[in-house]
């Protein structure tokens, strides 16, 4: 239907009507500020306080031992530690009538600690002898995958190319901080939290507070902002918070501020990637090995499936004939990683594309000439296995250099670097390309599913019933447009109930890229069960077959004879009178992914999202200093239901991968996070954005996802960096190989290419 600007929305957020989680009032409300461990690595001995207790304001205090149920399951973050495993982890909660109050009366608890041996970085934790975090070892995960033979492919190699890439801790930053509210009421909890996963958090509340899952209600208000936060970080603030409750028999609010946020909140898992790459004389790859360490942080959290992916997409959108990846995540003492926008493809991305760059220059091949030769098309085989379908990078790649003209920025960057005198600004352009599988698949820890429901009303007005959050990127919006593409019907009749545990039906958590493929065939499943049923009517009074119907604004016709019609309102009417129901109930399941977790080998995904980013940079050589000036970005979405929502959601993407890719860097020195605040972690700004910024919708349908669209909330963000990271080498002839590219980094790469260069 081509819909434009119509995000359900907008509205009530931009006349400040939205109802955020610290708008939510309740009376008797009362506030949690939690106690945290000063080391990264401790024991609790004991807790004393009486003194916060005779604090004023003052209500309770609550600690691991007021648990009704389980603190946690193995290896996963404690609701409250007894012995923690990260600076800032928290061991208790004080309650009290003001935030104020209980802010102070943490200072008044005293926490004895038995300090414990801490290891913080990978190397130090895998090394024999070294402290354990958890009882079975300190290796979080480890993952194998590929295909053919790599000692083989390296034999047949005329070269092999040896890199090393880093790639860092990043925030998630969105701009509402963590929150929750839980409210007791008779025999049951309701708990007021801006999450991604409603099911999730809600099971872990109940098995906090010992409850059955049918005595606890998860309430989604507003949310500003997750890119993959506010997952298991709120289900621990959502339990603490449910404790007290339980315990004071009042509502109880539980707010970080930024700095809680950032030292108690998880975090991008940082990356040391080896790659060996062997090529031919005429750019043609033989064979891949690549070997990942990655650092999960304290406590296990999605660090599996996000390393699966990893994994699967290490070696890049590229054909190559003997691959193998080992990878491997780490316990340690710092906070823990977890699920953020591209769960675990920028890393990979960045060392995969920038290794090929790295490759095309010592052939002295173009870098978009060498990508042409190796990347995937219809029907080849990837590195794992896998034979691809629904195949549109090369589309993506002209639609980019259509835009980009790719062969001439970079003869004028050339030029500009020849003109050169002194310590002056220079320009370069890189490349990057994307695939990224959609959805769990073989990343996932078992099926993906989903539900969703519609309810049709007598008046023909419709209630959509999903769990799925909206965290900005639109999908309940999507969901609208996939009824109304099924029924035909208008979208002023369409309303997304607010999310509820006790009513909605569960459609799995917001994240990997599965909403609009998983949620969307649900939707568009039971939009179908309505149709048929309509279909059945429509087709005995227009006297044609029912498949010839068509559905299209609000009127159901043959296409031969489009004026011969009966409406859509006439059609729900009728099921009613009939004493049949309008309801739908769509289920949707990946299966049939043949995949060998145990080599690593085999139908991955179902599905795969493509993309491509050109950027055009210019260096100061005299300071480091980096400015994005032209980029372009090509997404393949499949179906465009809203071009222009898509533009904004690529303009997003390109946004956070900026940042990823010069600014961000969450410093920790022995488990201490040095920067907790906007002040010290830097995240682009509308300053820092390309003033020619190209959001590019390509639409190549696939043969899953709903109507032929694919998911893009998480593709926009993984392949900026190293599109800007090759351009800083063309523009200074040395690669920066740690993320972020910033200043220090760029400026020494900087003067070493002046001195390869002359």
């Amino acid at each position: 239907m081509g819909q434009k600007n119509q995000r359900i929305d907008v509205l009530e957020k931009v006349l400040g009507k939205a109802k955020y989680v610290n708008d939510l009032k309740f009376p008797d409300v009362l506030h949690g500020a939690v106690v945290r461990c000063p080391h990264p690595h401790a024991k609790v001995i004991s807790i004393d306080a009486s003194a916060a207790l005779a604090a004023e304001g003052v209500v309770t205090i609550v600690s691991a031992k007021d648990i009704p149920g389980i603190p946690c399951q193995p290896t996963h973050k404690p609701i409250f530690a007894v012995e923690p495993k990260y600076m800032g982890e928290g061991v208790a909660m004080v309650v009290a009538g003001t935030l104020e109050q209980a802010r102070e009366a943490v200072r008044l608890v005293q926490v004895d600690y038995e300090v414990l041996p801490a290891v913080t970085t990978p190397e130090e934790a895998l090394k024999p002898g070294a402290p354990l975090l958890h009882p079975n070892g300190n290796v979080l995960c480890h993952y194998q995958t590929g295909k053919g033979d790599v000692e083989a492919g390296f034999a047949e190699a005329d070269h092999i190319l040896v890199r090393e890439y880093d790639t860092q801790r990043q925030e998630h930053m969105p701009i509402e901080p963590e929150a929750v509210v839980a409210v007791p009421e008779f025999q049951s909890m309701v708990v007021y939290a801006p999450t991604n996963s409603a099911y999730n958090v809600r099971q872990t509340v109940c098995e906090t507070l010992g409850l059955p899952e049918n005595r606890v209600s998860l309430r989604i208000p507003t949310i500003g902002g997750s890119f993959g936060g506010k997952n298991y970080d709120l289900a621990v603030m959502s339990s603490r918070a449910a404790v007290a409750a339980t315990i004071t028999g009042r509502p109880v609010r539980l707010v970080c501020t930024r700095e809680e946020s950032i030292l108690e909140g998880t975090k991008r898992h940082p990356y040391h990637c080896r790659y060996q790459v062997g090529y031919k004389d005429d750019g043609t790859l033989t064979a891949i090995q690549v070997t990942i360490l990655g650092d999960g942080g304290a406590y296990t959290s999605k660090s599996h499936p996000v390393a699966t992916r990893s994994a699967i997409e290490s070696c890049g959108p590229y054909v190559v004939p003997n691959a193998h990846t080992d990878l491997t995540f780490a316990y340690t003492n710092n906070l823990y990683s977890d699920s953020m926008r591209g769960f675990g493809s920028p890393q990979v991305d960045f060392s995969c594309e920038v290794v090929m760059d790295e490759v095309a220059r010592e052939l002295g091949m173009d870098p978009m000439e060498f990508r042409r030769k190796n990347h995937i098309r219809e029907n080849d085989v990837s590195a794992v296995g896998q034979t691809m379908t629904c195949v549109s990078l090369g589309k993506c790649l002209a639609r980019a250099d259509e835009d980009f003209h790719w062969a001439d920025r970079r003869e004028a960057a050339k030029a500009s670097r020849a003109r050169r005198r002194g310590l002056g600004k220079v320009r370069g352009v890189g490349m990057a390309l994307l695939h990224r599988g959609e959805a769990f698949g073989a990343a996932g820890q078992g099926l993906d599913t989903s539900a969703v429901s519609m309810l049709t009303n007598w008046d023909g007005s419709i209630v959509i019933l999903t769990s799925v959050s909206e965290v900005g990127m639109g999908c309940h919006t999507m969901l609208v447009n996939v009824l109304c593409e099924t029924l035909g019907v208008h979208r002023d009749r369409i309303v997304v109930c607010p999310v509820d545990t006790n009513y909605v039906p569960n459609s799995g958590a917001t994240v990997a890229t599965r909403t609009t493929v998983v949620v969307g065939n649900a939707m568009k499943n039971a939009a179908q069960q309505v149709r048929d049923k309509m279909s059945v009517i429509a087709a005995k009074e227009l006297g044609v077959p029912a498949g010839r119907l068509e559905f299209k604004d609000e009127k159901i016709y043959d296409p031969a004879d489009p004026e011969h019609f009966v409406t859509y309102l006439h059609l729900v009417q009728e099921i009613h009178a009939q004493g049949q129901n309008a309801y739908g109930h769509g289920w949707y399941t990946v299966t049939g992914l043949k995949y060998d977790r145990a080599n690593g080998n085999g139908e991955a995904y179902q599905s795969y999202a493509y993309g491509v980013c050109m950027a055009e940079v210019e260096v100061d050589l005299a300071t480091g200093q980096v400015s994005v000036e032209k980029f372009t970005a090509v997404h393949d979405v499949g179906h465009a239901f809203d071009k222009e929502e898509v533009k904004g959601q690529i303009d997003g993407g390109v946004s956070m991968g900026l940042g990823y890719a010069l600014y961000e860097d969450l410093a920790i020195k022995d488990g201490e996070i040095r920067n907790r605040n906007f002040d010290r972690y830097l995240i682009a700004t509308a300053m820092d954005m390309p003033e020619d910024l190209s959001p590019i919708v390509v639409e190549e349908p696939t043969n899953t996802g709903p109507y032929g669209a694919r998911g893009l909330g998480e593709p926009t963000a993984c392949a900026v960096a190293p599109a800007i990271v090759n351009a800083i080498a063309d523009a200074t002839g040395c690669y920066v190989r740690s993320l972020p590219a910033d200043l220090e980094k760029v400026l020494k790469a900087a003067r070493s290419g002046i001195e390869d260069r002359g």
